[in-house]
């Protein structure tokens, strides 16, 4: 892969960038100094491969962060008013010219006479996610729900933390404000931090990266013919790539945040395991979904007004988020109309059917989300019909032995996929833990765990050196 930006899952991160940053930020002796270190970093690492882009956080930082101070001086004011609206125009001002542009145009050229130049810009890497943090600030100081900050570079360190700035979670100002002042560095969260990033780093590379392969090698329809079958079988290797891409991704951010002394909350919960559509985003990139609770949902009136409204909303936005392509707009439409009728009747309809409601509830989600995949995963809108026609018009090709092999092949990869999507093997972890606290020295567990992050890092590196197939998806973000 040629690596036009840095990337968790990339040699130069693994053995250049990582150690060297570690060593620079223990290196310094006091928290002020990791800080101003940490901060350097965060933006030689955002820089690498496109340094422009480096401008333009700087530029959303300082705009949020005089906003904030304009807020907290003239609180309750028209100044504090003004300032707000400033924020908020200029984070979505740089959203719209550097992520929506270029659709806009080709949109509004498709539907009227005018051919208007569609403006070439390249996408600022992890710009929807920076973005929503700064603006988190800037609400937050504004209902009086966060401290002023005082310090530009901590704030800029907040905007710019490398283990979460280009693919989440997103943080809030509120969560980490305390941590950018005081945290603790110890030899235990440490060695946490790093087996949740190589259990992350192991996610993305042995099995999102494989899913991945297999997936585009039945859903891209150049390559192959399609049959009901084999769009199915392509669907659901997707749900196990972008969900093992971006948990392995949000895991390695919270690893090396606790590398470093911070602590994130948690962005995936084994969302695949949901009993309705309305839990699975409650445990699918839970910090999304609970920035458009806070800042889009509840301020529209939540519960108690226009329900139906505020949740369409919401879900148009949710789906624009995720990138500029109007299949995205429609993958949200498709979850806001879903939720609408889970809110309606189908959640009591199962209340009422409780005897088999667990399995049943389970299947119809997880039915929903395969469907929802495959909106999202085809930016094309003729071949998201075309696999939508082979998904739901039966069409079956008894000859077709490279769908066959292929499966044959990964029975037992699908299997482990499966199971690591629930938390079975996180359970069974905690059994044998307890059933043999007191009994395994501690010297024991080191080694243990020393071990098995010693051979997931050798078998991530052996494919990362042998495999060409290593894509972040998240980039369009």
């Amino acid at each position: 892969m040629k690596e036009e930006f840095m990337v968790f899952s990339s040699l130069n991160f693994l053995y250049l960038f990582l150690p060297l940053a570690l060593l620079i930020y223990y290196a310094m002796p006091s928290l002020k100094s990791k800080n101003i270190a940490l901060t350097v970093l965060s933006l030689f690492f955002y820089s690498w491969g496109e340094p422009v882009w480096v401008v333009l956080l700087v530029i959303s930082s300082v705009t949020d962060f005089y906003m904030g101070k304009i807020i907290g001086k003239y609180r309750n004011s028209k100044y504090a008013k003004y300032a707000m609206i400033s924020s908020l125009a200029v984070n979505i001002g740089f959203l719209l010219v550097f992520k929506y542009s270029g659709l806009l145009v080709e949109t509004l050229n498709a539907i009227s006479p005018l051919d208007l130049p569609v403006p070439n810009i390249s996408l600022p890497i992890g710009i929807s996610f920076y973005t929503f943090q700064t603006l988190s600030y800037t609400i937050d100081v504004y209902r009086e729900k966060a401290e002023v900050n005082r310090s530009f570079m901590d704030f800029l360190l907040f905007v710019s933390l490398f283990p979460q700035l280009i693919a989440g979670p997103i943080l809030r100002y509120v969560d980490v404000a305390g941590q950018l002042a005081h945290r603790e560095h110890n030899f235990e969260k440490f060695k946490i931090g790093i087996t949740r990033f190589v259990i992350g780093l192991s996610k993305k590379i042995i099995i999102a990266n494989h899913a991945g392969e297999i997936a585009d090698q039945f859903l891209n329809f150049s390559k192959s013919a399609p049959s009901t079958a084999s769009v199915w079988y392509g669907v659901i290797m997707f749900a196990i790539q972008i969900y093992f891409d971006f948990s392995g991704y949000s895991d390695m951010a919270i690893g090396l945040g606790k590398m470093l002394g911070f602590d994130y909350r948690e962005n995936f919960d084994y969302p695949y395991t949901a009993s309705s559509i309305t839990n699975f985003w409650r445990r699918w990139h839970m910090s999304l979904s609970s920035f458009f609770k806070d800042y889009v949902y509840i301020p529209l009136g939540g519960n108690k007004r226009l329900q139906i409204r505020n949740i369409a909303v919401v879900w148009l936005l949710t789906g624009i988020w995720h990138g500029a392509s109007w299949n995205f707009a429609l993958w949200g439409v498709f979850y806001g109309i879903v939720l609408i009728l889970e809110k309606v009747f189908i959640l009591d309809f199962f209340k009422k059917i409780h005897f088999v409601s667990p399995v049943v509830s389970r299947i119809y989600a997880l039915f929903i989300v395969l469907v929802g995949w495959c909106l999202f995963y085809f930016t094309d809108f003729g071949e998201l019909a075309t696999a939508l026609k082979f998904m739901f018009v039966p069409e079956f090709d008894p000859q077709d032995f490279v769908l066959a092999q292929s499966i044959g092949n990964n029975a037992i990869f699908f299997l482990f996929a499966a199971m690591a999507s629930t938390p079975l093997f996180k359970n069974a972890l905690v059994f044998i833990k307890k059933a043999f606290k007191e009994k395994i020295p501690e010297i024991i567990d080191l080694i243990a765990n020393l071990s098995f992050n010693g051979i997931c890092v050798y078998i991530c590196t052996a494919l990362l050196t042998g495999q060409e197939y290593n894509p972040f998806l998240y980039f369009k973000f």
